[in-house]
């Protein structure tokens, strides 16, 4: 059994947990959305000083509710990459400094194998191969997992991630920020056959399209169109209704998409993960979609949807039992793909690791 104690900074969430293999033993979040909802968006510098005020806080709280000593700790992680620089920084700071003071193992972890690992906190029975649909604020992938470290993406979006997406059409809406949560509660009240809006194909110079490749600025850029066009009429805006719309069509492109992928590669579950995974047009739409053909879905809960380090420290336990650690000259990096997580790591178990994970 192996315990880790993860720091997971990579945007506007301070959040510290501590987990033993797919256990979670505390888990804190600082959320940092009401000081970010003024600007509307997420503003880098804030975020990082936020961080900074906090993380002292939200360590200390998360060994507490644990109530476990620096002893039964193996490994301190914390994400690297990708992220917001300065953020990323705040979080690899305080865990290098961890890892230091108490001689203990540094972990730096991938962000979104993090929300590979979400999967594995509600499904601890989960074993590859499998295909995940990781969508949030930042990324929309298609990716097959095929152990822990080794995955290949296998679709993505040209442009806007489709968390992006929702949030841009909330900032249309008038709807504040997060978009995300504004659209689906909407979208609940509204008619989502209404205004057929497109899916974001993606040509291929043959002909046809990409079977898992997806675009999300043409279905906003659709919706901007149709807000121009019925206040150009003089009408009231059925927010609801175009709400329900975009998130069909969004829900219907996505889970197209990861159906047909799933079925190419002979796949029979899928899991999904980030920030969109919380939305109930898509939960409901994979799933129905899914169990048409016999494919299960796995739904992490809510809060392992969002960003939270949990989700960092399973996946840092799995490195950490398998001899992955981490150089302390490793730095962040604000792109990495999911198919280069291992050069985040060295193979090597150092004499400071119990001896039950040298064998």
């Amino acid at each position: 059994m192996t315990t880790v104690l993860s720091i997971e900074t990579s945007c506007d969430e301070t959040a510290v947990a501590i987990v033993n293999n797919r256990q979670v033993c505390s888990s804190v979040v600082a959320s940092q959305i009401d000081i970010h909802t003024q600007y509307g968006g997420v503003v880098p510098e804030v975020a990082s000083r936020q961080h900074l005020l906090t993380i002292n806080q939200v360590i200390a709280q998360a060994i507490c509710e644990a109530n476990l000593g620096w002893a039964d700790i193996d490994g301190i992680a914390a994400t690297v990459a990708p992220g917001l620089v300065g953020a990323l920084m705040i979080g690899m700071s305080a865990a290098k400094t961890l890892a230091i003071l108490h001689n203990k193992p540094f972990l730096g972890v991938h962000h979104l194998e993090g929300h590979i690992y979400a999967s594995y906190l509600s499904s601890p029975e989960l074993k590859p191969p499998f295909l995940c649909l990781l969508v949030s604020g930042g990324h929309t992938s298609l990716i097959h997992v095929k152990d822990c470290g080794v995955y290949t993406e296998l679709g993505a979006t040209r442009d806007d991630a489709a968390g992006e997406a929702f949030d841009k059409v909330a900032r249309l809406l008038n709807l504040g920020y997060p978009g995300g949560p504004a659209i689906d509660r909407l979208a609940s009240q509204g008619n989502s056959s209404l205004y057929p809006l497109p899916e974001g194909n993606i040509s291929l110079p043959g002909g046809g399209f990409h079977p898992y490749d997806s675009s999300f600025s043409g279905v906003k850029t659709a919706v901007l169109r149709l807000v121009q066009k019925l206040q150009a009429e003089g009408k009231e805006l059925p927010i609801a209704d175009i709400a329900a719309s975009f998130q069909h069509s969004v829900a219907r492109s996505l889970t197209k998409r990861a159906i047909a992928c799933a079925i190419d590669y002979g796949l029979d579950t899928i899991a999904i993960g980030g920030g969109v995974a919380a939305n109930r047009g898509l939960r409901a739409t994979l799933q129905s979609a899914a169990s048409q053909r016999g494919i299960q879905v796995l739904l992490p809960p809510m809060e392992y949807c969002t960003d939270n380090a949990a989700m960092i420290g399973c996946a840092a336990a799995e490195h950490l039992q398998r001899g992955h650690i981490s150089p302390l000259d490793l730095g962040v990096q604000s792109r990495l793909s999911i198919m280069d997580v291992m050069t985040l790591y060295r193979s090597r178990i150092p004499s400071i690791l119990p001896q039950t994970l040298r064998h």
